[in-house]
Formats: C-alpha cells, sequence, structure tokens
C-alpha cells in the first residue's frame, strides 16, 4: 500500500498533463479542420489530377497517365512522336531561378545596409524607419507593378530624366525584359529582407563590435569575423522570405514581362489557362512546391545547427 501511495502523486501529474494535451487538442481540433480542408485538400486534388490525362477542352480525363510528369522536362516530337528536351519550360525554369537568385542577392545588398542604418538610430526615430519600410504593404501588389512600370517605360520618369541629363540620345527599352523583371522583384521583396536583418541586427551586442576594434581589427576584419556571424540568421531568414516568393511570381513577371519573359508562376497559369493541360500545371506546381520545401528544410537545418553549435 505505501509503494502504491508513493507513486500516486506522479501518476496524478500525468493524468493532468494528459487532460491538459487532450483540452488543447480539442481548442486546435477547429484550426486544424480548416487548414486540412484549406490546403491539404486542393493538395491531393492537384496530385491526382497530375497523374491523370488531359482533356480536349480542360479538365481532365480520369485515365491513369504519367505523361503530366514527363512533359515538365520533356515532351514528344509532332513528327516522329520521339522524346525530346522541353527547351521552353528549361528556359522558364531557369530564368525563375536566376531571377530569383538575383532578386535575392540584391535586396541583399541593399537591404543589409537598410536595416544597419534603422537599427543604429535613436529608439525614438527607428519607428519612423520602420514605418517607411512597411508602408509599401499597405498597397495592392498590382497597384505597386504598375507603379514600377510608370518608372521603366520608354517615356517613363528614368528616360526622362537621362534625357535630359544628355546620358542617353534615345530612349532605352527597360520594359518587357529579364531586368524589368527583376527590378520590379527588387522592389517589391526588399521589405522582406530588411525585417528581418533588422531584428538580427538590433539584437547585435555593439561591445563585441567595440572589443574586435580595440584588437586592431579593421572595419572589414570587424563586419567579416564580428557582425556577418551574428546576424547570419537573420540574412538566412530574409533570403529565404525573398527567394521563394520570388521563385513562384505571378503578377510582377506577368506585368513587366509582357507575358514574353514567362516564369514558373505564369508558366502554371498558362497550363490551367490557355495551355488546357491540368495534369502539366498540377505536375509543375508540385515541383514548385517541392523546390519550396527544399528550401525551407535547408532553412531549418542550417538554423538548427546554429543552434546547436551555441
Amino acid at each position: 500500500m505505501s509503494e502504491q501511495a508513493a507513486y500516486r502523486p506522479g501518476e496524478l501529474e500525468a493524468e493532468a498533463q494528459a487532460a491538459d494535451n487532450r483540452s488543447r487538442w480539442m481548442l486546435a481540433l477547429p484550426a486544424v479542420v480548416i487548414i486540412t480542408l484549406a490546403a491539404a485538400g486542393p493538395l491531393m486534388v492537384m496530385v491526382v489530377y497530375s497523374f491523370l490525362t488531359p482533356g480536349d477542352y480542360g479538365n481532365v480525363v480520369w485515365k491513369f497517365s504519367l505523361e503530366g510528369w514527363m512533359n515538365t522536362l520533356v515532351q514528344r516530337d509532332i513528327f516522329d512522336d520521339t522524346l525530346i528536351w522541353a527547351d521552353a519550360h528549361l528556359s522558364i525554369f531557369w530564368r525563375s531561378f536566376s531571377l530569383s537568385l538575383i532578386t535575392t542577392v540584391l535586396t541583399l545588398i541593399f537591404g543589409v545596409p537598410t536595416a544597419w542604418f534603422i537599427a543604429t538610430q535613436p529608439p525614438g526615430k527607428r519607428e519612423f524607419w520602420l514605418f517607411l519600410i512597411t508602408v509599401p504593404f499597405w498597397t495592392n501588389l498590382l497597384v505597386r507593378t504598375i507603379a514600377i512600370q510608370e518608372l521603366l517605360r520608354s517615356e517613363g520618369v528614368i528616360n526622362l530624366v537621362l534625357l535630359k541629363l544628355g546620358i542617353i540620345d534615345a530612349p532605352i527599352q527597360m520594359m518587357f525584359t529579364n531586368f524589368a523583371i527583376g527590378f520590379g522583384m527588387t522592389y517589391v521583396y526588399l521589405p522582406l529582407m530588411v525585417l528581418p536583418v533588422y531584428a538580427a541586427v538590433d539584437k547585435l551586442d555593439f561591445r563585441l563590435v567595440e572589443a574586435a576594434h580595440d584588437l586592431y581589427a579593421g572595419r572589414w576584419t570587424a563586419f567579416r569575423r564580428v557582425i556577418l556571424p551574428l546576424i547570419k540568421p537573420g540574412i538566412i531568414a530574409g533570403s529565404i522570405l525573398v527567394f521563394i516568393p520570388s521563385l513562384g511570381a505571378y503578377v510582377t513577371p506577368r506585368v513587366l514581362g509582357g507575358g514574353k519573359n514567362l516564369m514558373f508562376g505564369n508558366l502554371i497559369e498558362l497550363q490551367f489557362g490557355q495551355g488546357r493541360n491540368w495534369p502539366l500545371g498540377a505536375a509543375l506546381s508540385l515541383m514548385l512546391m517541392a523546390a519550396v520545401m527544399i528550401a525551407l528544410m535547408w532553412y531549418v537545418r542550417v538554423t538548427s545547427r546554429e543552434q546547436s553549435d551555441g
């Protein structure tokens, strides 16, 4: 009897913990159901559609086929039915990846100095600068993209200024090019780089920087050996936040690219629209999601290693 009584408090604590876990799950159940129906449900539809046969006028024919997945990289020749590389898709894949990477690098180049400037301001002024950074989010993405179009077009602000200064003799064709898409995405996603880097710089102990200078470290050495390792989690987070939406961007490439410089998101929309090849569109969507998951898993792995190393 005494041994049973000794274990009684532990059993009561375990039962209380189990009851608390059940109540937490019950509270989270509505959100889990909504997420399952709103996210997992459409995702399963895409998985099923990717293994079906395309219909003649859109939709799908309920007949198993791997053509959707195969057509992401290869296509059948219209004359002898042999398989050849889908050059158009591969060029779009490369354009999407390269422009997303360039956008990430440019936002990093402009975002880190901006975040450093904000974080080193007096506390009373930081809110004002952060407010200016977040103002673009108050405006619809399409409106912001059209505003960029007014800057880049042949009669836009940039060309008019260059003509007035005598730097150029004729307007430069910037619209409907990769430059226009990269310029637009850099502007659109710059705040997503500034905010995480600012959070990292704001927590930086500047006494470490002073100690580095006391040990005769130059500015570049102090930045490379002290500042950069400490703000690296913010840089990685900002890079992920910029790279992932850039990879699937639709509005900005559609408006600034003019339908000629397609990216991954535009290619997916084309298959569900004019292409009327829903299995191919579903397969491309799943490929994009897989790329995003790989990037997120890499980020989690890097941050976990950083935390385990202290």
